[in-house]
């Protein structure tokens, strides 16, 4: 499953706006930072990874493993926001399910997943 493009940040000031005001929370994996903004028309989610985690293949590799994460449960956030998803140097090491229990762990510690089934 693929994170559609209409989801993706792409400019550098909402990473930024997300980073320096948003919520974040950090677990083994990943940093999940978070900035509501009901303006949105939607959900808009980025994802940062630098070159100490690994080569581009590595990189990549991790980047889709992520956006896979995100469209599978994109629809369970709550209210519109911004959703950024920092890149440990430790994630190599880990499965998809490692990476996916991080991340809603995350998004649990950070209150913006929708409990209801």
């Amino acid at each position: 499953m693929r994170l559609r493009r209409k989801y993706s940040m792409t400019r550098h000031a909402e990473f930024s706006l997300t980073r320096q005001k948003g919520q974040a929370k950090g677990g083994a994996y990943l940093v999940l930072s978070t900035l509501a903004d009901e303006q949105l028309p939607h959900h808009k989610a980025g994802v940062i990874i630098t070159k100490k985690v690994g080569n581009a293949v590595t990189r990549n590799h991790l980047r889709r493993r992520v956006q896979a994460i995100l469209a599978k449960h994109l629809h369970r956030i709550q209210g519109r926001r911004y959703i950024v998803t920092v890149i440990r140097w430790r994630a190599p090491e880990a499965s998809f399910d490692q990476l996916e229990a991080d991340w809603l762990k995350q998004a649990n510690r950070l209150g913006i997943l929708d409990t209801t089934p």
